[in-house]
C-alpha cells in the first residue's frame, strides 16, 4: 500500500486552480473545473478529481485541448439545446449545460441539452446532483475518449466506460443519487488502484485470452495500451448478464455521443492526430416532478421508498443497507473533516504537472 497524506479539501482546490490559472484557463472556467473536481474528491470519486491532472496535462502538451475555450449555444429551442465546448475542459461547458436544461425545465417541465466538441467532464454525478439541488430529477450520460470496454463475446476493447448518472430529489432523506460507469468499473480507478499500489479485485480486466489480471499496473496497462483485452461490461462475464452492462454502454454513447454529433472512438481514432480535440460528447436532462404530479408528492414517494429500503434487514448486522448517494453523503463529511486522501505516488506525479507549469506544489 503506497503512502497517503490527508490533504484538506481547500488545499486541493488550491492546487487545481494554480494550475488550471498556469495553463492560461479563463478565471470563470477555472473557478468552476476546480468546483467540479473537488466536489468530486470530497464524494470519493477518487479516479475524476485531481487525479486528472496528469492526463489533462498530456492532453495539453499534445495540443488537442483549448484552453482559451468558450462554450455556447449552437441550436436551441424550448426544450432543447446544443452546446459546442470549443474543445475544451468538459467541466465548464457540462456545468453551463445542466444549468440550461434546468432552467428550460423550471419553464416547460423538462430541459434537455447535449454537448459536443468536449473533452473529459469529470464525475456525471456532479451534474445530476445539479438538477436534483434544484428539485428536479436529472439525467447524464457521456461518451468517452478511451477505449477500455471488451463488449460481451469479444476478444478486444471497442467501447468506453460510458457513464450513467441520474439524480432525484426527496424531503427528508438526502437525494437519490446513482453516478455508475457501464464498465464493471471506471478505467481511472484501475490507475487509482495502480497508484495506491493496491491488487484488483478479479473481474475488473481480462487479458487477452479471458483471464482476469489483478495487478493494477499490468490491467492499467493493458487498458491504456495493449490491443487484446481490457475492462469488463457490468455484469463482467457472458453467465453473469454483462449483455446488460454492455447495453447500457452503448444507449449512454447514443444519448451523450450521437445525438450530439460527437465522436465514436473507435471510428475517431482511424484518422485522429495526436493533437486533434477528442470531440467527446456528453447528454443532460433535467425534468419537474411538478409536470407530473402535485407539488410535494413525488418527494414523499421517494422518501417512503428510500425508508423501506434503508429498513431492509441486512445480511451483516455491521452493514447497514445503503441507497445510491448514501457513500458519496459520508465520504463528502469525513474527507470535509479529515482531508481528502491523496498517495505519495500521485503527489509525485502532481508535482512534475506543477513544475511544468511552472507553480508551486502545495501538496505533502
Amino acid at each position: 500500500m503506497a503512502e497517503m497524506h490527508l490533504v484538506p479539501a481547500e488545499t486541493c482546490r488550491a492546487q487545481i486552480v494554480s494550475i488550471l490559472s498556469a495553463w492560461g484557463m479563463p478565471a470563470e472556467a477555472v473557478r468552476v473545473t476546480a468546483e467540479v473536481m473537488v466536489e468530486t474528491d470530497l464524494s470519493g470519486v477518487d479516479s475524476h478529481g485531481i487525479s486528472m491532472l496528469m492526463d489533462y496535462d498530456e492532453s495539453r502538451r499534445k495540443g488537442r485541448l483549448n484552453l482559451q475555450a468558450r462554450p455556447r449555444v449552437v441550436r436551441e429551442n424550448p426544450v432543447t439545446a446544443l452546446v459546442d465546448a470549443d474543445a475544451g475542459l468538459g467541466h465548464p461547458a457540462s456545468v453551463m449545460a445542466m444549468e440550461l436544461a434546468i432552467a428550460k425545465a423550471a419553464a416547460a417541465g423538462v430541459g434537455v441539452v447535449a454537448v459536443r466538441n468536449s473533452h473529459h467532464f469529470g464525475a456525471a454525478g456532479h451534474y445530476a446532483a445539479m438538477a436534483s439541488a434544484a428539485g428536479l430529477v436529472g439525467l447524464v450520460t457521456s461518451a468517452t475518449r478511451t477505449i477500455g470496454v471488451v463488449p460481451t463475446r469479444a476478444a478486444v476493447p471497442v467501447l468506453g466506460t460510458n457513464p450513467i448518472a441520474f439524480a432525484a430529489p426527496a424531503q427528508r432523506n438526502r437525494p437519490f443519487r446513482l453516478d455508475m460507469a457501464t464498465s464493471t468499473v471506471a478505467a481511472n480507478k484501475v490507475k487509482v488502484y495502480d497508484l495506491q499500489g493496491k491488487d484488483l479485485p478479479a473481474g475488473w480486466v481480462l487479458d487477452g485470452e479471458g483471464r482476469p489480471i489483478t495487478d493494477a499496473g499490468l490491467a492499467w496497462d493493458t487498458v491504456m495500451k495493449q490491443p487484446k483485452g481490457g475492462l469488463t461490461p457490468v455484469g463482467g462475464t457472458p453467465e453473469m448478464a454483462s449483455h446488460k452492462g454492455y447495453g447500457l454502454g452503448m444507449m449512454a454513447h447514443i444519448l451523450g455521443g450521437v445525438l450530439s454529433g460527437a465522436s465514436f472512438s473507435p471510428i475517431r481514432v482511424r484518422t485522429q492526430r495526436p493533437q486533434d480535440p477528442d470531440n467527446i460528447g456528453h447528454f443532460f436532462m433535467a425534468l419537474d416532478p411538478k409536470a407530473f404530479r402535485e407539488e410535494g408528492a413525488f418527494e414523499r414517494d421517494l422518501d417512503d421508498a428510500i425508508d423501506v429500503l434503508h429498513a431492509a434487514p441486512p445480511a451483516d448486522p455491521t452493514k447497514p443497507v445503503l441507497v445510491a448517494g448514501d457513500p458519496e453523503a459520508a465520504s463528502r463529511a469525513e474527507r470535509l473533516r479529515d482531508g481528502i486522501p491523496i498517495p505519495a505516488t500521485l503527489a509525485a506525479r502532481l508535482r512534475e504537472v506543477c513544475t511544468r507549469a511552472g507553480v508551486p506544489c502545495l501538496l505533502p
